[in-house]
């Protein structure tokens, strides 16, 4: 399966501004440290209902997000998608961050191999842009696997497929969840992966159009546990030792994830707000198709092939965008810029 860089093919309305961002009530952002701590510990049955609350009270706040289906979620999906990235990459022991991980996929030329980091990059992406409703079929596990040096044979991914969909057909939220990291710990595949089918399994769940790279964001260590701190042991294990204690005690972790992707919609809010405010005064030819690829991706280099715009005129449209504090240059460098909201 190819994973193609994606591409937005329609107009930008600059007649509409964001809409105010989704609130969250202090006693939320306060339980997040104390029901990780809980967890940590191992909480009691009280606890547990606590935290069990919460997270029920984070994933409602972020699907408040979702159902909204901004113009701009494009870009906040797919800049979660690189945070999940990072962390994956790090976890194979390379050392490509965030910048590195742009560097792959948007400096390299089309048709090139982006290399081992840039593929995990566009595997995550892909995660961001396919329908939710595909992404779990044999030929989208199969890609992805491929994609990620972990292909396996006909029969085994045919095998993981079913056991996925009937995770999803028999199990609720959490125990899906936990089901898809142990049926990747059967297999000798590694946590992110599981990571990547959780999330889909989840958006698919809650009826999402497409999924939100969520658990991806969190520090898996090499045993399979999700979240930073100390060694814990696999879901696996856990589930079947602390069953079904086991199964809430992922929910913090996820719950964690959640608030910071709602946080990170709202920063991104703003930047669309002001980048829709100055639209309309911009002359260059194409501007409206930069527009709309800004609201729909993470970044943009700028020797990008827009249609209708020259090298230099698209950079000097992203040099005023970013005078008139609509985006930001993202690279650092002179050279070879990369510009988002």
């Amino acid at each position: 399966m190819t994973f193609w860089r994606f591409k937005s093919g329609s107009k930008s309305d600059t007649a509409a501004a964001a809409a105010p961002p989704v609130p969250l009530p202090g006693w939320l952002r306060r339980a997040v440290p104390d029901a990780q701590s809980l967890a940590a510990q191992g909480p009691g049955p009280n606890a547990l209902e606590d935290i069990a609350i919460t997270a029920g009270a984070a994933i409602g706040a972020l699907d408040a997000v979702v159902r909204r289906q901004e113009r701009w979620a494009g870009a906040w999906r797919q800049r979660l998608a690189l945070a999940a990235a990072a962390v994956a990459t790090r976890q194979t022991g390379r050392v490509e961050d965030e910048a590195g991980l742009r560097d792959a996929v948007l400096l390299t030329r089309p048709g090139d191999d982006v290399g081992p980091a840039g593929r995990m990059l566009l595997a995550w992406r892909w995660l961001a842009t396919l329908p939710a409703e595909k992404l779990l079929t044999e030929a989208s596990i199969a890609g992805v696997l491929e994609a990620l040096g972990l292909a396996r044979d006909d029969e085994t991914t045919n095998d993981l497929t079913d056991e996925l969909r009937q995770l999803a057909e028999t199990e609720g939220a959490v125990g899906m969840l936990i089901g898809a990291f142990a049926a990747v710990e059967r297999r000798g595949l590694p946590s992110t992966i599981g990571c990547w089918f959780a999330d889909a399994m989840l958006a698919q769940r809650l009826g999402w159009k497409h999924a939100v790279p969520l658990l991806g964001g969190e520090a898996a260590g090499a045993n399979g546990s999700i979240g930073g701190g100390a060694r814990r042991p696999s879901l696996r294990r856990e589930a079947s030792r602390r069953s079904p204690s086991a199964r809430r005690l992922c929910s913090p972790r996820r719950r964690g994830r959640a608030l910071r992707a709602v946080d990170q919609s709202a920063d991104i809010g703003r930047w669309v707000d002001r980048l829709i405010a100055v639209a309309p005064g911009l002359r260059a030819r194409g501007a409206d198709i930069v527009v709309d690829r800004l609201l729909a991706d993470d970044a943009i280099v700028a020797s990008a092939k827009i249609a209708g715009m020259s090298d230099r005129s698209l950079r000097r449209l992203f040099e005023r965008l970013v005078e008139l504090g609509a985006v930001r240059e993202l690279s650092g460098r002179p050279t070879f810029r990369i510009y988002g909201l």
